[in-house]
């Protein structure tokens, strides 16, 4: 997480609870049902995001839609840059793919760099018949021509900021804030 000044608390625990249960009608409204709809979270907060999607259909809908978890470590493209031995952790997808709408989740979107690489490593499980992408955050100042489909926030910030997105099941506590990045 990155370290630096809180400037503003922008969602707490009720507003990413509301986020996740509209994000969750809207993709059974785009997709017309969610027969054919599948969850994937980006290690490590996308995840716990996708779960939580997942149940809030499934209060919906009564189905049960699966979800995976996938690890985009060895397809980032600065993996150079990060550390001489990476800490790969398991991609976890055991259901197919193949044909299905792939709803990849994640906390924040940025410069569209973590998204390229799950594309990749999504390409690499199978042949989806679309791809579609849910963000709790879109930041902004995008490097690549990344969009997401789902969006619980758009928050306009300066490259100086940080969004820290902070999840229960691995914070131990829940809420989105800016930081300012320490000079």
């Amino acid at each position: 997480m990155a370290c630096g000044e809180e400037k503003a608390q922008i969602m707490n625990e009720k507003d990413i609870s509301r986020v996740l249960t509209r994000i969750a009608h809207e993709i059974i409204e785009r997709n017309k049902g969610v027969e054919n709809v599948v969850l994937i979270g980006i290690r490590r907060r996308g995840v716990p995001l996708a779960e939580r999607i997942a149940q809030n259909i499934e209060k919906i809908e009564g189905v049960k839609v699966p979800v995976g978890v996938l690890d985009i470590t060895l397809y980032r493209d600065d993996l150079t840059t990060l550390s001489h031995q990476p800490l790969v952790h398991q991609t976890k997808v055991d259901f197919d793919i193949n044909g299905k709408v792939v709803i990849l989740v994640d906390d924040v979107l940025f410069t569209g760099r973590t998204v390229r690489a799950a594309l990749d490593a999504v390409m690499d499980l199978g042949r989806p018949g679309a791809v579609q992408l849910m963000v709790l955050v879109d930041r902004g100042h995008r490097e690549l021509p990344i969009r997401a489909d789902f969006v619980g926030k758009n928050v306009p910030t300066s490259k100086k900021e940080v969004i820290a997105v902070r999840i229960k099941e691995i914070d131990g506590e829940e809420n989105v804030a800016i930081l300012e990045r320490p000079s």
